[in-house]
């Protein structure tokens, strides 16, 4: 599988032509009718379980969630069936531990309820039950009533690390014993070509969640493609800024390794017609793409609007397997899915802005978070309907292939990766099972 080499894959751009189309640049990912049975199989869900949620990079959240020495978060990989703790430890550095007591497997970490995530800032881990001690480094520092046990070493008993890495702000854990690539590697050129991006100066945050009746691809394939535009969302892209005859197209799209990105253009939309703007909008001048006026940036780096798009909306990068980085105008956007079954899934939302500096730029930030929840309950809400319809297809006629436009060329391109992943799974389990 070429995205889990050593060396990152070359990047690949897609200059589309005049004539022709974006899929034809990659002919490995095909034309043809596109099977969704990756998202409607029990058994399938069980393999990406093992061959992605536990063998990729996975974003779990920001630096800003650890400001000081002993500031924790936890969090529940239920994909995964385990629960991490994310630490800054005293030399600053951040550490990721699995979040169970080595003395008789207690959850070691947790407030009211075990399965819910918390966080907070201490000097020590302590357990509830038998009240052993950790340090922020995972060593086990104290044990009641030490002496009551036979040949205990405390050096052998610290709580058991999660790879964990950091790139541009944002923390990434694997959980895999011996990762293939650094996290660096993993990311690949088209991302790490964000390097330098303001994210740390974007600590305005609102964060939204919600549990959704669908597979973890189906939502995450919903922005990969704007095709679903101007049907779905007819507000957002009325009649007057479509393509004649066609719709809305995106400017741009890209690949490296499993990672995917699409760059949207055309007009902006506060110079759209009245009546294609909630009023609420046109008061504060604020919406779904944001503030219409926003903090200048200074000079970005060149990994933003690689394809040169003017003018340039969104760049929206897919970052393998479930976290999506959305850029706009001085502010970005966070999605991340996580599984919690094969036809059910954990959505993360988060806008990110430079800290309000008016009352009127604290009430354009809630504004588009307002206006984002409206638009993306939109696509939320179509979600249920698309599981349930090709769970009924598949289990009663069999009907597994769709098709899937040139628009859709990114929908193919994850499918494929996720199918990638879980191949080179089962090759490397025949192999074991052959030794």
């Amino acid at each position: 599988m070429s995205e889990l080499v050593s060396e990152p894959a070359p990047q690949r751009l897609w200059p589309k032509p005049a004539e022709g189309s974006w899929t034809q640049h990659y002919p490995e990912l095909g034309t043809g009718m596109m099977s969704f049975e990756d998202s409607v199989s029990p058994e399938f869900f069980e393999l990406e379980r093992e061959a992605i949620f536990k063998r990729a990079w996975l974003n779990v959240g920001r630096i800003e969630q650890l400001p000081r020495t002993g500031s924790y978060f936890t969090k529940e990989l239920d994909v995964a069936r385990t629960s991490i703790i994310v630490v800054r430890d005293r030399d600053g550095s951040i550490r990721a531990l699995h979040n169970v007591c080595r003395h008789r497997g207690n959850k070691l970490v947790w407030n009211e309820f075990p399965w819910e995530e918390t966080s907070g800032t201490c000097r020590q881990f302590t357990c509830k039950y038998h009240g052993w001690r950790y340090g922020l480094d995972g060593s086990l520092a104290f044990v009641q009533q030490e002496d009551e046990f036979f040949d205990l070493d405390k050096k052998d008993l610290g709580l058991a690390p999660v790879r964990c890495e950091v790139w541009a702000g944002f923390i990434f854990v694997n959980l895999d014993a011996e990762p293939r690539q650094t996290l660096r590697e993993f990311l690949g050129p088209m991302i790490t070509d964000l390097d330098g991006y303001p994210f740390d100066k974007m600590t305005e945050w609102y964060e939204f969640k919600a549990d959704n009746q669908s597979n973890w691809k189906l939502f995450a394939d919903a922005f990969q493609e704007y095709y679903h535009v101007p049907g779905l969302h007819s507000q957002q892209v009325p009649s007057a800024v479509r393509t004649p005859g066609k719709g809305f197209e995106c400017a741009h799209f890209q690949v490296d390794g499993p990672h995917r990105m699409v760059s949207t253009g055309g007009a902006r939309r506060w110079t759209m017609p009245t009546e294609f703007m909630y009023p609420i909008e046109r008061v504060t001048r604020s919406g779904l793409v944001g503030p219409w006026e926003s903090p200048d940036l200074g000079p970005m780096p060149k990994g933003l609007n690689p394809g040169r798009i003017d003018p340039w909306g969104i760049d929206n990068f897919q970052i393998f397997p479930n976290i999506e980085i959305l850029i706009y105008r001085g502010w970005y956007l966070l999605y991340r899915y996580w599984p919690t079954s094969y036809n059910s899934h954990r959505f993360e939302g988060v806008l990110c802005f430079q800290p309000a500096r008016t009352v009127r730029e604290r009430v354009e930030h809630e504004v588009a978070s307002v206006v984002f929840k409206e638009f993306a309950l939109q696509d939320a809400g179509m979600l249920t309907g698309t599981q349930t319809a090709l769970e009924s297809a598949y289990r009663t006629v069999g009907m597994t292939h769709f098709p899937v436009n040139d628009q859709e060329i990114l929908v193919r391109h994850f499918h494929k990766a996720v199918a990638d992943w879980v191949d080179e799974y089962r090759t490397d389990l025949a192999q074991v099972s052959a030794r």
